[in-house]
């Protein structure tokens, strides 16, 4: 029998985006799951009544006390959302699933029993919702290990891999409950969350494995935190951060190889570096020069 797949969509604000990831559940070709939106907005207004308008007994609200703050929500989902289900996905709310996803995930999860999370690759939308050109998940996708077509991570070649540039797309990540256990985000962190989960995963002999096909449409907008914290810098001080702390435990353990690639860092100053250029290229050469301060002293 196949394990039970819970989705948990934690939602701030964006009514529309929520409604489009609502009928991106509804579209699956595997129509046994069931949503949670689990509202954390200020004022929660709209969400109930947005989920209430789809007259569907599979979708459901919960609302959050007051503001937990994103990574706090995501552990209140992965701690509490029907508790029956085996596997739990965070669909973000702005973002959409592709109609085979909850299928694929089905028979990942099947095939990989011992597997503490699977995921897969993922198309990248605009604020429109068409698809569009990105250079940086353009990249990523040829980061993947080349062997077989289940991508599978473990132990140092795994960390590894996600240090020469993580590309397992944190919201196409279906968790298996039972082998998490109580294992969270750390809440200190506002961008490497998901990266810091899965390095920490590997470095406790856990397997993450993925799929080379894309059931997964994520979304990049303006007004979404990862293009925030870009900006501000706040995903750089991160990363440099995480880094380091990763490149120290691996020396620990004798993982040499991950440690040298995490200490390189090298897909974070490539990634600063375009980013220094795009700006450039926009006539921004202020924004481009706090780009290349952050690079130079680092």
């Amino acid at each position: 029998m196949a394990e039970r797949l819970a989705i948990a969509v934690p939602f701030y604000a964006g009514l529309e985006y929520l409604r489009e990831a609502l009928a991106s559940a509804r579209a699956q070709t595997d129509g046994e799951w069931t949503l949670t939106v689990v509202d954390d907005s200020p004022e929660k207004r709209g969400g109930r009544e947005l989920v209430a308008s789809f007259g569907d007994p599979r979708l459901r609200y919960l609302a959050n006390d007051g503001n937990l703050g994103m990574v706090a929500c995501w552990n209140r989902c992965l701690a509490e959302v029907e508790l029956g289900a085996e596997l739990l996905t965070l669909l973000h709310a702005d973002d959409r699933l592709l109609p085979g996803y909850v299928a694929a995930m089905k028979g990942l999860a099947a095939a990989q029993p011992r597997a503490v999370a699977l995921f897969c690759a993922a198309r990248t939308i605009g604020a429109d919702g068409r698809e569009r050109f990105s250079l940086q998940d353009d990249i990523k996708r040829f980061l993947v290990p080349r062997a077989g077509i289940v991508v599978e991570l473990r132990g140092e070649a795994g960390l590894r891999a996600l240090m020469r540039g993580n590309f397992v797309v944190c919201p196409t990540l279906c968790f298996r409950r039972g082998v998490l256990g109580t294992r969270r985000f750390e809440t200190r962190w506002h961008q490497v969350q998901d990266l810091e989960l899965l390095t920490r995963l590997l470095f406790e002999r856990e397997t993450l494995c993925g799929l080379r096909a894309a059931h997964y449409a994520y979304r990049r907008h303006t007004a979404n935190a990862t293009a925030q914290q870009t900006e501000s810098l706040l995903r750089f001080e991160e990363e440099f951060a995480v880094f380091d702390a990763l490149a120290a435990r691996a020396a620990a353990l004798g993982w040499t190889r991950a440690a040298r690639t995490s200490r390189q860092k090298t897909i974070l100053r490539l990634h600063l570096g375009w980013r220094a250029l795009a700006e450039l290229a926009r006539l921004r050469p202020g924004t481009a020069a706090k780009y290349a301060r952050f690079l130079a002293r680092r």
